[in-house]
């Protein structure tokens, strides 16, 4: 007997489209946990405690090179034809829903 079978309602994560290089692939979009609202590989890493080390050394890079990974991401997504893709594939996939 699995977990998920218990608690139903809070184990509901969305499946969503998301890049991988230059692939495109599943994901989910954890609605529980530490990591609610973000996009993870495996469903198990909502609920994963975090990694001090990984967590305090992004913080780091952002305050030095915020601006530019923000100019270098937005470019990334109008330009590159898997991002245009996951993105397309997410907008259609919401509007079925409703």
């Amino acid at each position: 007997m699995l977990l998920r079978e218990f608690f139903i309602d809070q184990l509901d994560e969305k499946q969503v489209w998301a890049r991988s290089g230059k692939k495109v692939v599943r994901k989910y979009r954890c609605t529980g946990g530490r990591r609610h609202g973000r996009v993870v590989s495996n469903i198990a890493q909502c609920y994963a405690a975090p990694d001090i080390k990984k967590r305090t050394r992004l913080k780091i890079t952002k305050a030095r090179l915020g601006t530019r990974l923000a100019k270098k991401t937005k470019r990334t997504k109008r330009v590159n034809p898997a991002s245009r893709r996951v993105q397309q594939l997410n907008k259609s996939a919401r509007r079925k829903t409703r």
